[in-house]
């Protein structure tokens, strides 16, 4: 996923899903690039889950998945109590070493 996060372009795309539900056409309008080429960054995307496709006659409206979202946020929660209680106990034993002169 953090791979898939990596990408500056797929960041920004699902920026502009957390207003709500876009098209290829509305998404791909701040970008310099092909149609194609963003809806290759959007199947990354939903192959990584971050985003669900749901089809209404000939239009593909792009949303995101709040539930990923939601697990990799808690995924990175976790990962910073466990560093910040590491980096804590480190100080802590630093601040109780002798001082060398």
């Amino acid at each position: 996923m953090f791979h898939v996060l990596s990408d500056p372009t797929r960041r920004e795309i699902l920026k502009q899903l957390g207003v709500g539900e876009m098209t290829v056409m509305n998404l791909a309008k701040p970008f310099d690039m092909s149609l194609p080429a963003i809806s290759k960054h959007l199947k990354v995307l939903e192959k990584a889950g971050l985003v669900s496709v749901r089809k209404e006659g000939t239009f593909r409206y792009y949303g995101l998945n709040p539930k990923t979202v939601d697990s990799a946020f808690e995924w990175l929660m976790e990962l910073r109590n466990f560093w910040t209680t590491q980096l804590t106990s480190l100080e802590h034993f630093l601040d109780n070493q002798p001082k060398e002169k």
